[in-house]
């Protein structure tokens, strides 16, 4: 069956969810850049401005941001490909808790590790 040939209700309905997938994926995107420019800013802006003979935790510390940005942007696309195959079935797949939870906890220890920095430099 055409998505044409159904109740008007849920093709439109479809379509914003579709569209709100587009923003959510987007979202995610646009927090994993603001995460790649704080790695910049963490391993290569703040040792120079603070002028500091120990590089390698701002390093490791820009290093693990990176990474952590990657992770958002690589979950966000796989996410929205995953609702849109779901919503192509009639279904919406549930978010897995585990990689939320990893998200929270790796949020977490980059927030530590940041703190770290400020405070034993």
């Amino acid at each position: 069956m055409s998505e044409d040939s159904r109740d008007p209700a849920v093709v439109d309905a479809t379509r914003r969810t579709r569209l709100a997938n587009e923003r959510t994926e987007l979202a995610w995107w646009r927090t994993g850049m603001t995460v790649f420019a704080l790695a910049l800013a963490i391993s290569r802006v703040i040792p120079e401005l603070a002028d500091t003979s120990h590089r390698w935790p701002y390093i490791l510390a820009g290093v693990a941001f990176a990474l952590y940005g990657t992770a958002l942007v690589a979950y966000g696309s796989s996410r929205r490909r995953a609702v849109d195959r779901a919503l192509s079935r009639g279904e919406f797949p549930e978010p897995i808790g585990r990689t939320q939870t990893a998200f929270a906890v790796g949020g977490v220890l980059l927030g530590v590790l940041t703190v770290l920095l400020v405070v034993l430099d």
